[in-house]
C-alpha cells in the first residue's frame, strides 16, 4: 500500500515516523477506559498539529504509534507534544495517577521509515495484540 506525498509550494515530502515509549516503571495501566481515552488525546493532538496516524496500538505498558507528518515538525516536538498533553489531561481524569511521580517515563523510541517499510512495521504494530 503506497502513501501519497505531501505536496506544498516549495517541497514534496514523505515522512514517517515509528514511535514507542511507556509509563514510569513500565506498569501495565494502559488498559479499559483509560487506554480509550489516551487513543482519543492522542488522536486528537495529532490531528491538531497535522499528523497523520498510519497505526496505533494501546498495550498494556507501552503505546506504538507510526505516523506520517509534514518535514517541519521534528520526531522529538511529537513525542513531547503527545507525552506532555496526554499525561497532564489523564491525570486531571484519574485521579489514581497522581500517586505516581509522572505518567510516562522520560525516554522513548522513535525509527524513521521509507514508503517501502511502512506496511511492514504498520503489520507489525497491529499484530501486537494478537499476542
Amino acid at each position: 500500500m503506497s502513501q501519497a506525498y505531501r505536496h506544498k509550494n516549495t517541497s514534496v515530502s514523505l515522512v514517517n515516523y515509528h514511535f514507542v515509549w511507556c509509563p514510569k516503571r513500565r506498569r501495565k495501566i494502559l488498559v479499559g477506559d483509560l487506554a480509550v481515552r489516551l487513543k482519543e488525546l492522542v488522536e486528537s493532538k495529532t490531528n491538531q498539529m497535522g499528523i497523520e496516524i498510519l497505526a496505533l496500538e494501546i498495550m498494556p505498558d507501552y503505546v506504538h504509534l507510526f505516523v506520517s507528518c509534514p518535514p517541519r515538525v521534528a520526531a522529538t516536538q511529537i513525542v513531547f507534544r503527545l507525552k506532555g498533553y496526554t499525561s497532564r489531561v489523564l491525570r486531571k481524569e484519574f485521579l489514581y495517577l497522581m500517586r505516581m511521580p509522572s505518567l510516562w517515563t522520560r525516554s522513548y523510541f522513535v525509527s524513521t521509515a521509507g514508503n517501502v517499510s511502512a506496511d511492514t512495521i504498520r503489520r507489525y504494530i497491529d499484530e501486537q495484540n494478537k499476542y
